[in-house]
């Protein structure tokens, strides 16, 4: 078999991304052969690799090896693997890059097919808020980081867990679309965990809560209410809540439209 009789191609979700965060690349294979493709791994070679290289060509450090599982693709037809880039390689710290994909024969009996090459930039951001806490009786002390980054084409509020005693980032992901009109609110609570309440759109606030191992574990939409923004408080206690504020009910939003277009649907009536 020609294994030109194949087609790839690699996209990226962006081309802008906060240093640390997810880089996700689509690694996607046409069959043009004429038979079914199974396209498997073996201890000595697998059928996915990337060449990532900095802004100066030189090549980035993988972390480890990792075999990617098998994928079938059928005659004529197209499937699309995604891929965690930072998962397999030193991608944490800013700077200009690119990555091209290599799809390999199952059986090695020819040369890799390589993909488009697509560049990318990691950016550190603007932190807005730090705060370190204590893990009990391990001696683990973690750090949660709020961050502020300009995307491609909107501004975003990114969560940080960084690990104090080794310096590593435990996890960085996005909490959503921000609007700057309002600086973010955070605080920690008494189980050590970061809660973050920022603007989202005009009208509505979003209130997250995450732990020290980076894990969101709640999400709450908020609309201002008659007494002003919603804002975080902290009891006596360390429980945090979220005053002056209306749950926003996605249900009762859509009802509310629906009722409204109605009665504007209405036609005048004139004597």
């Amino acid at each position: 078999m020609c294994w030109a009789q194949i087609n790839t191609e690699i996209r990226l979700s962006n081309r802008q991304y906060l240093a640390g965060e997810p880089i996700l690349v689509a690694v996607t294979v046409t069959n043009h052969a004429g038979r079914d493709l199974v396209m498997a791994s073996d201890g000595r070679k697998q059928w996915l690799d990337f060449i990532v290289k900095d802004a100066k060509g030189q090549p980035v450090p993988p972390r480890k090896r990792v075999l990617f599982g098998a994928m079938k693709i059928k005659a004529g037809e197209s499937l699309a693997k995604e891929i965690d880039l930072s998962q397999h390689y030193l991608l944490s710290e800013p700077g200009g890059f690119s990555v091209s994909g290599v799809v390999n024969p199952p059986d090695g009996s020819v040369e890799g097919t390589t993909t488009n090459r697509v560049f990318f930039n990691l950016n550190p951001g603007r932190r807005v808020w730090s705060q370190k806490v204590g893990l009990g009786g391990g001696g683990t002390t973690r750090e949660y980081r709020l961050i502020q980054f300009a995307g491609d084409q909107k501004t975003h509020l990114y969560a940080e867990i960084g690990d104090v005693g080794t310096g590593q980032k435990v996890r960085t992901f996005r909490l959503g679309d921000m609007l700057t009109l309002r600086k973010p609110q955070s605080t920690v609570d008494k189980d050590q965990r970061m809660h973050a309440m920022f603007l989202a759109t005009p009208s509505l606030w979003v209130h997250c809560v995450v732990n020290s191992d980076g894990k969101l574990i709640y999400r709450q939409i908020h609309q201002r209410a008659a007494t002003g923004d919603p804002t975080l408080i902290t009891d006596g206690n360390g429980k945090v809540a979220v005053v002056n504020s209306i749950p926003y009910d996605p249900k009762a939003a859509t009802q509310e439209r629906k009722e409204t277009r109605k009665a504007s649907d209405r036609p005048t009536i004139t004597y």
